[in-house]
Formats: C-alpha cells, sequence, structure tokens
C-alpha cells in the first residue's frame, strides 16, 4: 500500500489505513468513505503485477479454484476464491444500504 500513497501512509486512504487495526468499526458514513477508497485501490491493483502468493493456504486455494493470478488484485482473495476487495466493497454498500456499522475484530 505503500507504493500507491507514496510512501506517506494515510495519505490517500485515511480511512482504511489510518484506522486502528484492532476492535473497532466503521459507520455508515466512513462506509461511503471506504468504498471510494477501496475502488481507487482495486483499479491501480489491477494495473500492477502480482506478488508471489504465500505457501500455504492461499496456495491450495488458487489451486482448487483455479484462480487466474495476473496482477497485483489477483493476489488478494478470501479463503473461498472470492476476490476480497470486491468482497470489502459489497460490505461497505451493505453498511450503507441498511445504516448499520461494520464491526471487527
Amino acid at each position: 500500500m505503500a507504493n500507491l500513497e507514496d510512501g506517506v501512509a494515510g495519505s490517500r486512504f485515511p480511512t482504511l489505513i489510518l484506522h486502528a487495526d484492532s476492535d473497532g468499526q466503521w459507520t455508515p458514513a466512513e462506509a461511503a468513505k471506504l468504498e471510494k477508497e477501496l475502488e481507487i485501490i482495486r483499479v491501480r491493483f489491477q494495473e500492477l503485477p502480482p506478488i508471489a502468493l504465500d505457501a500455504g493456504w492461499k496456495e491450495q486455494v488458487a489451486k482448487t479454484f483455479s484462480l487466474q493470478i495476473i496482477s497485483l488484485h489477483d493476489c488478494f482473495f478470501d479463503i473461498d476464491g472470492e476476490p476480497l476487495l470486491e468482497r470489502l466493497i459489497n460490505l461497505t454498500k451493505l453498511s450503507q444500504a441498511r445504516d448499520l456499522p461494520i464491526l471487527f475484530q
């Protein structure tokens, strides 16, 4: 992420990067900001070359679901082989539609 922010953490994606990683939440208003940030990240990641997958579950999931890893975007997926950024973007939309916060631990 540092290369997308020119080495200044939170300069382009403050809602994502400057939020504490511990227990917390994003409000529906913050989810709208987060959605915009994730959309930018998704587009940029699609333009960047892939990185090596970590040994272990990622390699197994990629093999199981025959994932095509052609960009950095493709390197981020969940245990079901679904693109992680799309899942997160959909979560931000759901938060806004239902006027509920995104909770995490």
